[in-house]
């Protein structure tokens, strides 16, 4: 692995000839991280969430390399872009209320093959039915099992509000609801431990709170194990051809994999490496995904000013949804200013070596939300581009 000094040489080089702002993925760095999913799963195939890529170049990409199958997608529309594009296995990870999208899918034997759609409420299965629009083909279905940890008699929960489904007879009651309504089959089962999988256990300067996550997570593992276990029992005493029981994520592949009861992993956060990947004892990545924003103003000692880059990701707002400027190591943001849409000042000594049209690499804080920003990838091996690609956004799709 090159120090970061010496990717920054790179990057520079490599973009010299290209006008900043822009977007970058280090093709070297997302293989690496490709190959190190592969081996964290064990042996199960992985199955990348588009949402964190949002590229259908990289897509096609990761999934031509062993150890990587199916794709878990967003929306519905999405869904139906990607199997009209060639991919065959589409798991869409979210309930959809996108009745023009149900219409197309439950009128198409191609995408009805292709793609699996998301149900917690037999209310969804209505409303697919509701949206036909005369389309008579069978829709694949996967149910979704809540993963949250409850504690002190369910007072406390920690992890997403997701599904409302959490015990073996709830999901296989609606299992018996798929299978007793007529153009729906159930295939497939999801659980997503994002307390798990999404939150990193080793926070710089938070030995505490650290220490604390660590064994909310160790809880949340053992209780989550067994329950899975126990729902998927009973899922396929009602559906015994059940095709897999999807789990995990980048932050947690390892873990999940291996439960006996998880045939398959998720994962995508995993090939970019965003600034929220860094605290985590399970691994390491190497960042792959990154923007530069030039160097438009040096307004003073150990200050310059960059076009742009107030780009927050989502979630609970707070410093850590922020872009980090990553190289040159060493600068920092104005706290009385922060990540600003137009203009970013920066501080720190590096400050003081840049030069006006020069450029700053950031990290974003999550994965894919990074390419609703740029219309283009830039593809870097060694001190070259060697391809441009297009995000969804460049392709003109903005699916939410």
């Amino acid at each position: 692995m090159n120090s970061p000094a010496t990717d920054r040489v790179r990057y520079d080089r490599a973009t010299a000839h290209l006008d900043a702002p822009l977007a970058i993925v280090d093709l070297d760095a997302f293989d690496a991280n490709a190959d190190d999913l592969v081996r964290r799963a064990g042996g199960k195939p992985v199955r990348v969430a588009s949402k964190s890529v949002r590229c259908r170049a990289l897509l096609e990409r990761v999934l031509a390399r062993p150890g990587f199958a199916g794709i878990m997608s967003y929306t519905l529309a999405e869904s139906l872009w990607l199997a009209r594009s060639g991919f065959e296995d589409v798991l869409l990870a979210y309930p959809s209320a996108d009745r023009g999208g149900f219409a197309e899918l439950a009128g198409d034997p191609k995408l009805a093959a292709a793609v699996t759609v998301m149900v917690d409420d037999v209310a969804q299965l209505e409303l697919i039915d509701r949206s036909r629009d005369g389309g008579t083909q069978e829709v694949r279905v996967c149910l979704e099992l809540d993963t949250a940890l409850h504690l002190f008699g369910g007072r406390v929960r920690v992890g997403a509000r997701r599904s409302p489904l959490r015990d073996p007879g709830q999901l296989a009651a609606l299992a018996r609801d798929v299978s007793a309504r007529p153009g729906f089959r159930v295939v497939g089962l999801m659980a997503y431990e994002g307390h798990v999988a999404g939150v990193g256990d080793a926070l710089a300067g938070r030995p505490v709170r650290s220490r604390a996550i660590r064994l909310m997570q160790s809880a949340a593992r053992k209780e989550l194990a067994a329950r899975r276990a126990e729902v998927v029992r009973a899922v396929r005493a009602v559906v015994p051809d059940l095709e897999f029981v999807n789990g995990g994520g980048t932050g947690s592949v390892s873990e999940t994999a291996a439960e006996e009861a998880v045939t398959e992993i998720a994962a995508g956060s995993g090939l970019y490496v965003p600034r929220l990947f860094d605290n985590y004892t399970s691994f390491s990545g190497r960042p792959a995904a990154l923007f530069a924003q030039p160097v438009v103003r040096r307004p003073g000692v150990g200050v310059v000013t960059v076009l742009g880059g107030g780009y927050p990701a989502s979630g609970a707002p707070g410093a850590d949804r922020l872009p980090v400027p990553y190289l040159p190591q060493g600068l920092r943001y104005d706290p009385q200013e922060g990540a600003g849409e137009v203009q970013t000042p920066l501080l720190g000594s590096p400050a003081d070596d840049l030069l006006i049209g020069d450029r700053v690499w950031f990290r974003h804080a999550k994965a894919g939300e990074l390419c609703e920003r740029f219309d283009t990838l830039h593809l870097v091996e060694g001190d070259r581009v060697t391809a441009t690609a297009p995000t969804y956004r460049g392709e003109g799709r903005t699916f939410l």
